[in-house]
C-alpha cells in the first residue's frame, strides 16, 4: 500500500524594493537596512547614504523625526537631520521660577496627542507649561464680544502655551532616547541636487481650484508671486545624478538621500533649491513679543482686535503671561525703544481704552435665554457668560522681539524626491496661533504617508506617493489660512458699518452655541 504523501507548500512573500525583511513585530514587518541602496557611484570621500534627509531640527523638522522613530514601519529607515544652529542640541534647563522665553507657542489638543505619540510630552509635562480652558475675544469699538470655554465642546483644556525652547528641547530628547536619526549639528547646507521629476497635474489642479477660492474671500489683488533666485554649488560637488537626491554640506560632506524633507522655515533653501515658488503678500505689521507679569495668574487666553493689528495676552504660568501685539512696523520700533515703565502703560491702555470703550457684560440681550435652547441645541456653559476684562500688566520682565509678519504659501509642498513641512510650506499670521499646529499636524501627516507607502512597497522618494500627502494637507491648510487671513482684514478696517457687522458676528458667535462649537472644534484640530 502507497503512502500517501502530503506536500504543504508556503509561499514566499516577496516585499518589493526593500533588502531583507529581518523580523515582524505585532504583525507589522521590520526592516534590516530600509530600502535597498545601491553602490555610491561617488568617488568622493565621506559621502554618506539615507533614506530620509531632514533639512531643519527645530520644532517642525524634529517632530517629523520623531514620529519616523516612533512606527515600526518606519523605525528601519536611516535618517539625518541636519541644523546650522548649535543651540538645537542644548538641552531646555530653565528652572520653574526663572522668566519664560519670549518665543512661545499655543498648541492644541491633536498637537498634544501627537507629542504623546512621538514621546515628547513626558518631557514637557515635567517641566513649565501653561493649559488654557477660556478664550475671550472683543473688538475695539466695545460693540460685541465672544467667550470660548473648553467645557463648551466637552473637554477640558483648549491648548497649552508652551515655550518654543522647551518643544525643541522635548522632541531633541525623545530622539536621542531612541537613538534613531543622525544629528548633524551645527552644519549648513550649500547645496541640494535633485533627480529630474514633474509634478502630476491632478494636485496642481488642486491647489489652483483651493488657491483661487481662498484668494476670492482674501484678496487677490495684494498677491504677488515669489521664486527666489539662489545660489547654488557647482553641479562638480555632486555625484553623477542616479536618481538620488543629494545634499551637500558646507564642511564638503555630501548626503545621497531618497527623500528630502524641507523644515528649514520661512526662508526655506531647500524649497528655493527645489524650485517650489511660493505666493501671498506682506501685512505690513510686526509683531512684538515679551513676557510679562500680571496682578493674578490666569487660564485665558485674551486677544483685543485693534485697528493696528491684534493684541494677545497669553498664560504662560504663575502670574506670568505673554504678549504678542500686531502692530504697525513704526508702532513696533516705538514700543521695543520705550522704556519698560512706558510699554507696561501702553499695553493696559490698548487691552482696555485705546480706541473704544470695552463691551458691556450683557450684550446678548434676548439671545440669552432658554428659548432658543429647541431652536439650537443646549447652550454651551460660556453663553451665560459676561465680558471679563483682563488682568492689568504691572511688569515687563524680558526683552522686547520683534519679526515682520506675511503670509506665504508654496504653490507645491512636493516634488520628485522632496516635501516641505512647516513654515517652508507656508507661513500665517500669528492672530490665532495656528501656525505651528499647522506644522505638526504637516510633520504627523507627512510620517503617516511614509508608513502607508512602505507597507505597499513605494519607494519613499516618488511623487505619486508625496502628492498623497500634499493633498491631504492642502485641505487642511489652505482653508485655515483663509479664515485667519480673512479676520485680519476685517478686523483690520476701521469703517462704521463694517464695525457694527463685526459685532453682530461676535454676538452671533456668543450666543450661538452649534456655530460656537463648530468653531472651537475647528481651531483644536479636531
Amino acid at each position: 500500500m502507497r503512502r500517501a504523501t502530503i506536500r504543504v507548500v508556503i509561499p514566499v512573500v516577496r516585499w518589493p524594493k526593500y533588502r531583507c525583511l529581518s523580523q515582524v513585530t505585532d504583525g507589522v514587518p521590520q526592516f534590516s537596512s530600509a530600502q535597498e541602496r545601491p553602490a555610491n557611484t561617488s568617488t568622493k570621500s565621506g559621502d554618506d547614504q539615507y533614506d530620509v534627509v531632514i533639512v531643519g531640527g527645530g520644532m517642525v523638522g524634529a517632530a517629523v523625526g520623531c514620529g519616523l522613530a516612533s512606527s515600526a514601519l518606519t523605525r528601519s529607515l536611516r535618517v539625518a537631520i541636519v541644523d546650522g544652529n548649535p543651540a538645537t542640541k542644548e538641552k531646555y534647563s530653565k528652572p520653574k521660577d526663572a522668566v519664560p522665553d519670549s518665543r512661545v507657542s499655543a498648541i492644541t489638543p491633536a498637537t498634544v496627542r501627537f507629542l504623546k505619540d512621538v514621546g515628547a510630552w513626558e518631557t514637557i509635562q515635567g517641566s513649565r507649561h501653561a493649559p488654557f480652558d477660556t478664550m475671550q475675544v472683543w473688538d475695539y469699538s466695545g460693540l460685541g464680544y465672544t467667550r470660548y470655554q473648553a467645557a463648551d465642546v466637552g473637554e477640558d483644556v483648549l491648548g497649552y502655551v508652551v515655550e518654543n525652547n522647551l518643544l525643541i528641547s522635548s522632541l531633541a530628547s525623545a530622539l536621542e532616547r531612541t537613538g534613531f536619526a543622525e544629528m548633524i549639528c551645527p552644519a549648513k547646507v550649500k547645496g541640494v541636487q535633485f533627480p529630474a521629476g514633474s509634478s502630476s497635474s491632478s494636485t496642481r489642479n488642486l491647489f489652483e481650484n483651493l488657491s483661487k477660492r481662498a484668494r476670492s474671500h482674501i484678496g487677490a489683488s495684494t498677491s504677488f508671486q515669489d521664486q527666489k533666485k539662489v545660489e547654488q554649488a557647482s553641479p562638480d560637488a555632486f555625484a553623477p545624478n542616479d536618481n538620488w537626491a543629494q545634499v551637500l554640506l558646507e564642511d564638503g560632506r555630501l548626503l545621497r538621500t531618497r527623500l528630502v524633507v524641507g523644515a528649514d522655515g520661512g526662508r526655506s533653501r531647500v524649497r528655493d533649491m527645489a524650485g517650489l515658488e511660493t505666493r501671498g503678500w506682506d501685512y505690513n505689521q510686526h509683531a512684538v513679543i515679551c513676557t510679562v507679569r500680571v496682578v493674578y495668574h490666569h487660564s485665558t487666553a485674551w486677544q483685543r482686535f485693534l485697528p493696528t493689528g491684534p493684541l494677545a495676552l497669553l498664560p504662560i504660568g504663575d502670574d506670568l503671561s505673554n504678549i504678542v501685539w500686531s502692530t504697525t512696523p513704526e508702532k513696533a520700533k516705538e514700543l521695543k525703544e520705550m522704556s519698560k515703565e512706558q510699554f507696561v502703560t501702553a499695553i493696559n491702555r490698548a487691552l482696555t481704552e485705546d480706541f473704544g470703550p470695552l463691551p458691556s457684560s450683557h450684550m446678548g440681550g434676548p439671545f440669552n435665554s432658554k428659548w432658543l435652547t429647541p431652536l439650537f441645541g443646549e447652550m454651551p456653559p460660556s453663553v451665560s457668560e459676561p465680558f471679563i476684562a483682563p488682568p492689568p500688566v504691572t511688569a515687563c520682565l524680558s526683552d522686547r522681539l520683534s519679526f515682520p509678519l506675511s503670509l506665504r504659501h508654496a504653490t507645491k509642498y512636493v516634488s520628485n524626491r522632496v516635501a516641505l513641512v512647516g513654515d517652508a510650506a507656508h507661513t500665517v499670521h500669528p492672530l490665532a496661533g495656528q501656525g505651528v499646529n499647522l506644522g505638526f499636524g504637516d510633520a504627523a501627516t507627512l510620517v503617516k504617508t511614509l508608513r502607508e507607502g512602505i507597507k505597499t512597497g513605494e519607494n519613499i522618494g516618488e511623487l505619486a506617493l508625496l502628492e498623497k500627502y500634499e493633498k491631504e494637507r492642502l485641505w487642511a491648510n489652505l482653508p485655515m489660512m483663509a479664515v485667519l487671513d480673512g479676520f485680519q482684514r476685517v478686523f483690520g478696517t476701521d469703517f462704521p458699518p463694517l464695525n457694527i457687522a463685526r459685532a453682530a458676528g461676535f454676538n452671533a458667535v456668543q450666543y450661538l452655541g452649534p456655530l460656537k462649537k463648530r468653531i472651537i472644534s475647528f481651531a483644536m484640530g479636531s
